[in-house]
């Protein structure tokens, strides 16, 4: 049932104050829904902060858990869904090509300490 609500939803708003690593906002992106979170742990580490510029990104971060700073983030997430739904369905489309399997987590796991271990 979890999954059929992120499946149906335009945005996820995740606003924790700790997580280590946080499954949801994969889920979201691999659905199509986009997240809006504050930018700890794993959340930081998956969600890059959408770039109208560039048209890069999958979603909305903001680095305090104060009020204001997840308003912020959710009115810009919001005036692009409405306003520029070109950009909307490019991070839809980014959301849900990414690679998020365990081979890939083990192959990139594998580069970082075969790096670390020519850094000696």
């Amino acid at each position: 049932m979890a999954h059929r609500i992120t499946a149906g939803a335009d945005i996820l708003l995740m606003p924790s104050r700790f997580e280590p690593c946080g499954l949801n906002q994969l889920y979201a992106m691999n659905y199509g829904t986009v997240p809006v979170v504050h930018a700890v742990g794993g959340l930081r580490d998956t969600v890059q902060p959408f770039n109208p510029f560039d048209e890069s990104g999958l979603g909305w971060t903001f680095d305090r858990a104060e009020a204001n700073k997840l308003m912020a983030a959710l009115w810009n997430c919001i005036s692009t869904y409405r306003e520029y739904k070109k950009s909307w369905e490019g991070i839809q489309q980014r959301g849900m090509s990414q690679d998020l399997s365990w081979d890939n987590a083990a192959q990139q796991y594998e580069e970082v300490l075969v790096a670390a271990k020519y850094q000696w």
